[in-house]
């Protein structure tokens, strides 16, 4: 593909069809009135290595404990070794990011 800026993505994804190269596709919404690109969470337990349980939190007044809200989802710490179990304690606050199709923070313990 060219270094061409193409406004209209069906042509774009035509091209890459008709090329056959793999069409991994990434996105990040920034409108008004999308969802959240990062959020905070509570660490909940660990799940293996450095992947943990965590549960997302409504942060309220201040002197006030934040609120839990929704599941709980998995998330990877990225301040940790991927070949060792994670030390984060349970009932830590972080604020993770979804990269892909995973959810990443980076916190240490």
């Amino acid at each position: 593909m060219s270094s061409v800026n193409v406004n209209d993505s069906a042509e774009v994804l035509e091209r890459l069809a008709r090329t056959g190269l793999p069409a991994a596709e990434q996105a990040v919404v920034t409108s008004p009135g999308s969802i959240a690109a990062a959020m905070a969470v509570k660490v909940k337990s660990l799940l293996a290595y450095n992947f943990y349980n965590v549960r997302a939190v409504q942060i309220n007044e201040p002197g006030t404990i934040p609120t839990e809200i929704g599941g709980e989802m998995a998330a990877v710490n990225l301040a940790e070794s991927f070949l060792q179990a994670g030390q984060l304690a349970a009932g830590t606050i972080v604020v993770i990011c979804r990269v892909g199709d995973k959810n990443v923070f980076y916190a240490k313990a």
